[in-house]
């Protein structure tokens, strides 16, 4: 087997308008509970400030919060939006969330996904993706201990440097990537991993070869390194029982977030069905047997990667939602771990060899029954021993 693969989740997260946020940011801090629960490697939580869908603002705070509900989980923000803040603050917020989490913290970045967010703040779109870029340039220099001054357009270093550098090592970054190869060329440029957004949409599995391909040039041409086990494929995943369960589950929860957030805040056209989206491997709703052969696709189409992350939504009720994560760790996450193949070896010995094991077995209580000066039972031979 190739790389040992990391499973783990991502929250945007989406939540309907109308239900209680309190309750919803317990119940993503209990799925990523839960995900530590199930030994999943990784958790990633977004940042949002407008649209009420993805209501939380701060994923460093959510991150501390989590932190403190969990043992082993590396926990990341999903992303940062890095043109909405200083990149001092930034790198300081992490260094410090990294001591706070025993070195468990992760730095996800990105231009800022909704437009209304940077229209409130006054930022031009237009500047967005070069300000990230930029922004996190100066962010790894600071994590990296260097003494930095620079002068930009939208902000100041004179001098500055971190009081505090990543507990046990460097911090762990990754660069949101979606349609265009902006992300990943970034991510190269710094030899930094990928969030791979962008696998979640239709048409997405046959871009990531081609984007990838963009960022190892990119990652060529400035003397670093993009390392395939650093790349994450984020789609959305329910699995079930039965295949016809998973689809009767999440039917009416898809639809309803396609219609109320899909269409009417981020302008989605396409009418594409679920049927389509799972033909297409952006989406996996089915039984784990149907999500280690979309898994495994993937991997082909790709050429590899290193983490799957379920991006979570609420199709489904919190029970069947957790049921479909304990599912994917009891029987899709070993499968792509080694775990089960020395398993599936000695019960197939055992199984290939079980007629050499009657004589053996029917000798050793002959003698004890010999040694206990008794007559063996009638009728007992090794057929009949359970």
């Amino acid at each position: 087997m190739g790389m040992k693969m990391k499973f783990g989740t991502f929250l945007a997260p989406y939540h309907r308008v109308g239900e209680n946020p309190r309750l919803t940011m317990r119940r993503d801090l209990e799925l990523i509970q839960w995900c530590d629960e199930l030994g999943m490697e990784e958790a990633w939580v977004g940042e949002h400030h407008s649209a009420g869908w993805e209501n939380i603002g701060d994923p460093s705070l959510f991150i501390a919060a989590a932190g403190e509900r969990t043992k082993r989980i590396k926990i990341g923000s999903g992303v940062t939006s890095l043109p909405y803040h200083h990149p001092l603050m930034v790198a300081d917020r992490f260094a410090q969330l990294s001591y706070m989490t025993d070195g468990r913290a992760m730095l996800g970045v990105g231009p800022g996904a909704l437009v209304s967010d940077a229209v409130m703040m006054g930022i031009d779109p237009v500047t967005q993706r070069p300000r990230m870029e930029e922004s996190l340039g100066v962010i790894i220099r600071l994590l990296n201990g260097e003494v930095v001054t620079h002068q930009a357009e939208w902000f100041t270093l004179n001098e500055a440097r971190l009081q505090l550098l990543p507990f046990g090592g460097p911090l762990e970054i990754a660069v949101a990537s979606t349609t265009s190869p902006a992300g990943t060329s970034c991510a190269g440029k710094y030899g930094v991993g990928v969030l791979s957004l962008g696998a979640g949409l239709l048409g997405g599995k046959m871009d990531l070869a081609g984007q990838w391909q963009i960022g190892q040039e990119a990652a060529a041409k400035h003397g670093k390194e993009l390392r395939r086990e650093d790349w994450r494929l984020v789609i959305r995943v329910h699995l079930a029982e039965s295949r016809e369960e998973a689809m009767r589950d999440v039917a009416e929860g898809r639809e309803f977030e396609r219609h109320h957030y899909f269409r009417r805040v981020a302008g989605l056209k396409n009418d594409s069905t679920l049927e389509q989206e799972i033909a297409e491997d952006t989406v996996i709703v089915g039984t784990p047997d149907d999500m280690i052969a979309a898994v495994e696709r993937l991997q082909e189409a790709t050429g590899g990667f290193g983490t799957f992350l379920v991006l979570a939504h609420d199709w489904t009720t919190r029970e069947k939602t957790l049921h479909s994560y304990e599912l994917m760790a009891r029987f899709v996450v070993p499968h792509f771990q080694g775990m089960l193949d020395p398993v599936r070896a000695s019960y197939d010995t055992v199984v290939a060899h079980k007629r050499d094991f009657g004589g053996p077995a029917m000798a050793a209580i002959a003698q004890a029954f010999k040694d206990a000066g008794k007559e063996l039972p009638e009728g007992l031979t090794a057929a009949t021993l359970r």
